[in-house]
């Protein structure tokens, strides 16, 4: 089984990068922004892999990060999500972005991915919300964003988050905002307190 190839990339298409491994070339399937991220042609590479093996052919596909393969074989566990639509919601959605869209129960953001229909949507963001955590950076941010999710967040937290979101910006990135506004303020502020440092974030 293949985990990773380190060579020289001999070719790049539309979905799949060529890499030239001692002479040896290799076909990974990749999401567009792995594509993008790679480099160009002669250059060195490195890419994680994940292989399919099936009756009638081996396939290969690739990732930048371990931690991108590992949501490709996550959201697989959904029903109605294969490899090609894995792909297209990694081209669409950073990892980060797809925990984050998951804990808030954001539909609409995972259904911006080309093959992602509403009811699939709904599957994703429902039966992956407890891995969400296990698979995203911060902690704290993704605890909060789940409680705001399933509608269980403090109410100046849910009002702060609602007040920033109706100022244009995305619900992840007004939980971001109101997530470093209690830093600062502490969980017992009220939402006029969370929405001014919130503002102050933002505005970075």
């Amino acid at each position: 089984m293949i985990g990773k190839l380190k060579g020289t990339i001999e070719e790049i298409g539309e979905d799949y990068v060529l890499v030239d491994v001692h002479g040896v070339c290799y076909v990974a399937y990749c999401s567009a922004r792995t594509l993008s991220k790679l480099g160009s042609v002669g250059e060195a590479c490195v890419v994680f892999i994940e292989t399919y093996v099936r009756e009638d052919q081996i396939r290969l596909f690739g990732f930048m990060t371990a931690l991108e393969r590992e949501w490709f074989n996550i959201v697989q566990t959904v029903q109605g999500v294969g490899a090609k639509v894995a792909l297209a919601l990694l081209s669409t959605l950073t990892p980060a972005e797809l925990a984050n869209a998951i804990a808030l129960q954001d539909r609409a953001a995972v259904s911006r991915a080309p093959g992602v229909g509403p009811k699939v949507a709904m599957r994703i963001v429902t039966e992956l919300k407890n891995k969400a955590p296990a698979l995203a950076g911060d902690a704290i941010n993704i605890g909060l964003k789940q409680e705001l999710g399933e509608g269980v967040a403090a109410a100046p937290v849910a009002d702060a988050v609602s007040a920033l979101t109706n100022l244009g910006y995305s619900r992840d990135q007004a939980a971001n905002a109101v997530a470093a506004a209690m830093k600062t303020a502490g969980e017992d502020a009220d939402s006029a307190k969370l929405i001014r440092l919130g503002l102050k974030e933002l505005s970075r």
